[in-house]
């Protein structure tokens, strides 16, 4: 396989061996397609070309162009040959003057280099259907079955009996044998035999020619020896010809001609002979052989040319209708002629299979035949398919009884960019191209030969393919369902992780994953759950689901602490998280740095895929959101903490040591972060500044400059909350901002508490059937007894509960709660479902 740097291919390394089409350098047309050799199932032509004959330099392919040349001027010297011989031995006693003489002697010259010629030329096996380029085998079969005809139909017997006795012999005996030259008339039945299947041509046209030829060669031969009966009986007075013309061998060659023909014509066609009719006994029983002979050579003319006009002839009549069908309709559609060669040559290539009846004879046979003849034809390929090494031999069965052989032609594109194709194609013989295609050019990439694979990447890893590929020479494809492959993969969980390791290690080695220092140098032989850290960075939610049901760890690290998690989280796949939240992975882990998924998906900007972290992560760990805001802070990531309290977090939750962020940033020196946080309505007492500000506080921000973040926070926000005990600013004056945890309000239209509706179970899970909810009338109160009422009404552990309204936001301050709230408290159990839920609908 040829391979550019840049490509991230999805074929294994191998080379590639064409099958032939008259273009390696890719250029193709229609008059190419007419010169392939369909390789056989399951396997390629053995690197035999029709250009070159196979490897034997000498050995010439019947399907060269320079050959077809050849060949087609040899059926001109036979033609001429025929026709001349029987006139000459008719009209000219065999004794040829002057320029026929030379011509024929020429001809003979040309039969002869002919006959040498064809000892080097390959044969297609009439069994096989397959090109033998063996140079023993070729001279075997013309030695067993053609040479000694062929011989003898040179050899000019008149002009050998000159050299031997020094005159020229007139006899019968040497007029028989120069008959023998009707013996390459065969050539002629195979060129207009060929030209018939060449959509180049009219099919019309061409079988009306060799009606015609028939007919005028018969009429010649036909004409010829009548003539030569009449001049060779004792009486010509007694003769067809002597009664009409007396001294009719005194008459002009010319005149003779025309009058044999004009018998022969009459008698063909039953029109009656006129003065043209039989004057003795030899006339009159070869015009019964003759009549006899026209009764059969009628009704073919008549029937072919019925079929012609009426019917057509068959399967080849059809496709030649279709044919002139598609170039009207390129024609209609004012199609690109790239198109037009792309729809002419997928025709063909039908047709020539059509006529081989594999598939056909394939599906009548019974299973188990059927199974033998797929394991003998296309085990041995397959097995040699990356994706495959080491399955075992019953998965190679399954797979391969499933996989259709299919013949592409050269410039037809198999799969598009940017489609996520239903099926793997694996290369038996011929090659693929590998086209990248970035809005302006077409750039091939890599050519993938035999044994090669394509299609596994939208099988495996449910992504549309990076790649066009199109074949660049006629092509052996067995296709096989995408369904299909994934189905025996969860028949058999064994093979399917070995399918899973040589899909993730190829394409490590070829560079198709962007992760750096995995733990996969030895993948697939001693650390099987870093599979889960590459499937995680390929974004493949289906393979890691694989995985993860086959018993690998979801929380696998790699070499800086990042599970599969950080990593998913990072990239955005969204289906991958819940894979491994449906499977418990660990939401609180960190890696090296001190990261959790939740700070990765926020740093990254995956605001859905952080809240998705969030709600699990603070089931199981109260201070899930204090701590990713101290992080925040601790780092001055003014960003970070920005998109955090967007998505609703509170600002002044408690990290697990029980500090707000605002007491981070003070802590750690960060100005820009404490201005940000008490703009932001963090609480200055929660993050316990003294009236001096702290010693922390008054390493970074003084007295004064705090108090005037606090009177324009003020004045910048509409809302106060008071509280019972209002904090004390360090000049003694109300700050006005209320010391969270009490739910109050000033003004008189909500002095009466609040009423909530409360209801288990997420608000995307519930329905009809639904337990019903719990009204409640909610006084002054703390989040902490505010859940210890939850738990008293709804029977549940309210403690490791999330409260979270009809929008799923999640509730963490009593606060923010009004009247005619709904209100549903969430389970880890319900964040389970809910996961599954939504992994199933992705």
């Amino acid at each position: 396989m040829k391979k550019n740097s840049s490509f991230q291919s999805t074929g294994s390394a191998g080379g590639g061996s064409g099958t032939g089409t008259g273009s390696r350098s890719g250029s193709f047309n229609l008059r190419n397609l007419s010169k392939v050799i369909l390789p056989p199932l399951g396997g390629p032509s053995a690197g035999q070309s029709p250009n070159n004959g196979g490897s034997d330099k000498w050995v010439i392919s019947p399907l060269d162009s320079r050959y077809r040349w050849w060949d087609t001027l040899m059926v001109v010297m036979v033609a001429y040959s025929a026709w001349v011989y029987l006139f000459e031995v008719a009209f000219m006693n065999a004794s040829p003057k002057g320029g026929l003489e030379v011509a024929d002697i020429v001809v003979d010259l040309f039969f002869a280099v002919d006959i040498v010629l064809t000892f080097f030329v390959a044969y297609i096996d009439p069994r096989s259907q397959l090109l033998v380029c063996d140079r023993k085998k070729i001279t075997f079969r013309y030695l067993s079955t053609f040479f000694i005809m062929d011989v003898a139909s040179s050899i000019p017997f008149q002009a050998f009996a000159y050299f031997i006795t020094g005159e020229v012999r007139e006899d019968a005996v040497y007029s028989v044998l120069g008959l023998l030259r009707l013996w390459r008339l065969r050539r002629v039945n195979q060129f207009f035999t060929r030209l018939e299947k060449d959509i180049r041509f009219s099919y019309f046209w061409i079988r009306s020619a060799r009606l015609v030829a028939v007919t005028l060669f018969v009429v010649h031969c036909a004409g010829c020896l009548y003539y030569l009966i009449a001049d060779r009986y004792p009486h010509s007075e007694k003769t067809w010809i002597g009664a009409v013309i007396p001294n009719f061998r005194q008459a002009s060659l010319g005149i003779r001609y025309i009058t044999a023909i004009y018998w022969s014509i009459t008698t063909m066609t039953t029109v009656g002979y006129g003065d043209l009719c039989a004057r003795n006994t030899i006339e009159m029983i070869f015009n019964i052989f003759y009549m006899f002979f026209n009764l059969g050579l009628t009704s073919y003319l008549i029937g072919n040319m019925t079929n012609l006009v009426v019917e057509g002839t068959g399967r080849t009549m059809e496709f030649r209708s279709s044919i002139r069908a598609a170039s009207s309709f390129v024609g209609r559609n004012h199609l690109p002629p790239r198109l037009k060669q792309q729809i002419l040559a997928h025709m063909c290539l039908k047709f020539r299979v059509e006529n081989l009846n594999q598939q056909q004879l394939l599906d009548e046979l019974p299973k188990p035949i059927y199974k033998s003849i797929c394991e003998h034809l296309f085990v041995p390929v397959v097995k040699d398919v990356y994706l495959f090494n080491g399955v075992s031999r019953e998965m190679l069965l399954s797979l391969v009884t499933k996989m259709r052989p299919e013949y592409i032609p050269p410039k037809e594109e198999v799969i598009v960019q940017n489609e996520a194709p239903d099926d793997v194609y694996v290369v038996v013989s011929g090659e693929v191209e590998v086209i990248l295609f970035d809005g302006i050019d077409e750039r091939v990439e890599a050519t993938l030969g035999t044994r090669d694979i394509f299609g596994e990447v939208s099988a495996l890893s449910d992504r549309a393919q990076a790649f066009t590929f199109r074949t660049r020479t006629l092509s052996q494809l067995l296709r096989l369902k995408q369904a299909t492959l994934k189905e025996a993969m969860q028949n058999r969980p064994e093979d399917s992780v070995v399918v899973i390791k040589n899909f993730l290690k190829h394409h490590v080695e070829m560079h198709g994953i962007n992760v750096e220092d995995l733990l996969i140098d030895n993948i697939g032989e001693h650390d099987d759950d870093a599979n889960v850290l590459t499937v995680a960075a390929m974004g493949n939610s289906g393979l890691l689901e694989d995985l993860l049901r086959a018993g690998k760890d979801a929380d696998v690290g790699d070499a800086k602490g990042r599970t599969a998690l950080h990593i998913a989280a990072s990239n955005g796949y969204e289906d991958c998280v819940l894979v491994l939240l449906k499977h418990a992975c660990n939401v609180n882990i960190k890696d090296a740095q001190g990261n959790t998924a939740m700070w990765n998906a926020i740093a990254a900007g995956h605001h859905k895929i952080f809240n998705i972290l969030y709600q699990f992560a603070h089931a199981s760990n109260p201070h899930a959101g204090g701590d990713v805001l101290c992080l925040a802070a601790r780092r001055g990531d003014l960003d970070a903490l920005r998109e955090l309290l967007k998505l609703g977090l509170d600002v002044d939750s408690e990290d697990h040591d029980g500090a707000t962020a605002l007491r981070v940033a003070m802590a750690n020196g960060h100005v820009d972060v404490a201005r940000f946080l008490i703009m932001n309505g963090a609480s200055v007492d929660k993050a316990n500044l003294d009236d001096d500000g702290s010693s922390a506080a008054r390493l970074t921000m003084s007295p004064t400059e705090l108090r005037e973040l606090l009177q324009k926070r003020e004045l910048g926000h509409s809302i106060t909350i008071v509280d019972s005990s209002p904090a004390v600013v360090p000049d003694g004056g109300s700050s006005g901002h209320s010391r969270p945890g009490r739910l109050q309000s000033t003004s008189s239209d909500n002095q009466r508490s609040p009423r909530v509706s409360l209801y288990k179970g997420h608000p995307s899970l519930r329905n009809r059937s639904s337990e019903a909810g719990k009204l409640i009338n909610l006084r002054e109160a703390t989040m902490g007894e505010f859940k210890a009422i939850i738990g008293e009404k709804l029977k549940v552990d309210a403690e490791k509960a999330l409260i979270v309204n009809d929008e799923g936001a999640e509730i963490d301050s009593i606060d923010v709660i009004r009247d005619n709230d709904k209100l549903f408290v969430v389970t880890q159990e319900d964040l389970r479902r809910l996961a599954t839920m939504n992994l199933s609908s992705s």
